[in-house]
């Protein structure tokens, strides 16, 4: 409790927090090391807690489920999402919100050749893209009362107009990706993401 607090007043981070800090990060370069090597399906907890150096009990407290070695908590990615979209002022507008959304999403990867290895991972991978789209449905559903709120969307109904910039947001984010991915990271994503907003709008 009283290191929650302390990380809630903006205290610096304990030796505790560092170094847990560091054994969370060796465990996802482990996992995206063997993901990449020899595929997302065929890597197993085990391997991954082996190789890191620590139990599988371990792995489990840092990473809830084998998915999210991949691509960190989803949870947060949801929260990051809402957050930065509720966020944003009264007079922006929906895409313009939509995309501040997206790039703070983007910007949690620690780097340009982790967000590669994700990526290209998720795209390749039958049962992560399964995955993505699950949890997708779910994050335009979290989603939908702040969008109908910017388009003063009367209570007591739900607008499909609401529901389709949201799903359009999200697809060009996929289309933008994979493009990044084929073209080996060259070139900026959010650049691909507003290419792919204006073609559709357009």
């Amino acid at each position: 409790m009283k290191r929650e607090a302390k990380a809630a007043a903006g205290a610096p981070p304990t030796l505790w927090d560092r170094t847990r800090q560091l054994a969370s990060q060796e465990i996802l370069e482990t996992a995206l090391r063997l993901f990449t090597e020899q595929g997302y399906d065929e890597t197993t907890i085990a391997q991954i807690a082996r190789e890191a150096g620590v139990s599988q009990r371990t792995l489990f407290r840092y990473f809830g489920a084998k998915e999210d070695l991949l691509g960190g908590n989803q949870d947060r990615f949801g929260q990051v999402l809402t957050d930065t979209i509720s966020q944003q002022p009264a007079e922006a507008g929906v895409w313009e919100a939509l995309r501040a959304g997206v790039a703070a999403v983007l910007a949690l990867h620690d780097s340009r050749e982790q967000a590669l290895k994700r990526f290209r991972l998720l795209h390749n991978t039958a049962s992560l893209r399964a995955g993505w789209l699950e949890k997708r449905l779910r994050f335009q559903g979290d989603l939908l009362p702040l969008v109908e709120a910017r388009m003063d969307v009367a209570l007591g109904g739900t607008d499909a107009r609401a529901r389709a910039m949201i799903a359009t947001a999200f697809a060009c984010l996929d289309a933008a990706s994979m493009t990044w991915v084929d073209n080996d990271g060259k070139g900026d994503i959010m650049d691909l993401y507003d290419e792919c907003l204006a073609a559709v709008r357009g």
